[in-house]
């Protein structure tokens, strides 16, 4: 818990150091942000580790998969944010990370996941395509915000936070192309290593797993080759997501939360 709290502690203070800043509209954002972020995403971890230590094995059970998704998130985020200026970004994860965090402290199972290590494969590919797609989630919300501003004239101290429309745009392509990557990867695992769909209670989760990898590749095929942007590109990515949200975290809470099932 120890481990949490300090993640938790660490993730509020970036969040709020971030905040500061962009509302006195500075371009450059000092490197004790960032740093406490990686304490966060650091003392996140350990928590995760220790569990797992203590148990005997990697719980990947859903408050689990939730937080292991928010420190693939917070980490993306600092990868991006120290290339260029998305400090706007954190805004937004940095809570989402801080809450997983203490539900997983609050929440967490400490029993093990009983997967063998193909379909421990496969969870973590798919956990990081998770991760990864979430981000691009997140980008096209902002992505929106900022066309819609920009449309009103409406110049808030936010948008100096942001990349150029063009480079955000671009960003969330790259973002939305790494993702599918590792769903398809997911999605190829699964197909190796599951014996029986409906017995591992899968079959669901695979039919919207596929619909988002569908949607997500469209999007993709669409941008190349018809030049997708804007407004369409942010729903069809909206979309996707819903769907991928669906797939495992829906399905999850319905198994794990309300029937019971280990």
């Amino acid at each position: 818990m120890t481990m949490v709290l300090i993640a938790f502690v660490a993730y509020a203070l970036a969040t709020a150091a971030l905040s500061r800043r962009l509302r006195e509209e500075q371009r450059r954002i000092p490197v004790f942000v960032w740093t406490l972020a990686a304490v966060g995403i650091l003392a996140h971890i350990a928590a995760h580790a220790w569990t797992w230590h203590r148990a005997g094995g990697a719980n990947l059970h859903i408050v689990s998969a939730l937080s292991l998704v928010s420190i693939g998130m917070a980490a993306l985020t600092l990868l991006v944010a120290l290339r260029g200026q998305m400090a706007a970004l954190g805004m937004i994860v940095f809570p989402i990370a801080a809450a997983a965090a203490l539900g997983y402290g609050t929440l967490g199972r400490d029993d093990p996941s009983t997967l063998d290590w193909r379909l421990q494969l496969h969870a973590w590919c798919a956990l990081l395509a998770y991760a990864t797609l979430a981000i691009s989630a997140v980008l096209a919300v902002l992505l929106w915000l900022q066309e819609r501003t920009l449309r009103r004239r409406e110049f808030h101290g936010w948008l100096r936070a942001l990349p150029p429309l063009i480079a955000l745009e671009t960003l969330l392509f790259r973002t939305i192309a790494a993702g599918f990557a590792l769903l398809t990867a997911a999605l190829l695992s699964g197909v190796l290593f599951v014996d029986d769909l409906m017995a591992q209670h899968l079959a669901h989760k695979t039919v919207f797993s596929a619909l988002s990898w569908l949607a997500f590749g469209w999007l993709l095929l669409g941008r190349r080759l018809r030049g997708w942007r804007g407004t369409l590109a942010v729903r069809w990515t909206l979309v996707a997501m819903a769907l991928l949200v669906l797939a495992y975290f829906g399905s999850n809470v319905v198994l794990e939360l309300i029937l019971k099932r280990r």
